[in-house]
């Protein structure tokens, strides 16, 4: 049997210590909302990192995480803390055993103050388009990829 994970690991700069430490709060009433789900989300772990002067957020998978609930819990941070600027974090699929359509990543790219999605993309999508038009440098925008 073959095991499935997702990895990543990313931060974010909330701005202040005080914000660092609300964020905290909103990740652990996430954390319990995505508890309550059938079946729960892998989720992601979350911890303030004092060597960047305690306003950046560390995300990353524990075994392996889901990089919507990260999309999802940045987005609230943006909400809560009115940021701003572009924002984004690459993730990697892989499998404890070689299985075909199992390796593969992606990535998403937020503008924090519209609280929108500017583009993402995972590589088996952008594969399979550039494989089916012909050539490797198809799109390249993410949106027409998704």
């Amino acid at each position: 049997m073959a095991d499935f994970f997702t990895h990543f690991s990313c931060v974010l700069d909330v701005g202040t210590v005080e914000n660092a430490a609300k964020a905290l709060d909103l990740y652990n009433a996430f954390m319990d909302e995505l508890a309550a789900e059938d079946p729960p989300s892998d989720g992601f772990r979350l911890s303030v990192e004092p060597k960047y002067g305690g306003t950046k957020l560390w995300m990353h998978d524990e075994t392996t995480g889901d990089p919507q609930q990260v999309v999802e819990f940045v987005m609230r941070c943006a909400r809560a803390f009115r940021l701003r600027g572009r924002w984004g974090f690459q993730w990697a699929n892989s499998c404890s055993r070689p299985r075909i359509g199992t390796f593969s990543g992606g990535a998403h790219l937020l503008d924090l103050g519209r609280r929108k999605t500017i583009s993402w993309m995972t590589t088996d999508r952008w594969l399979a388009i550039a494989l089916d038009a012909g050539g490797p440098d198809t799109g390249g925008q993410g949106d027409d990829l998704a």
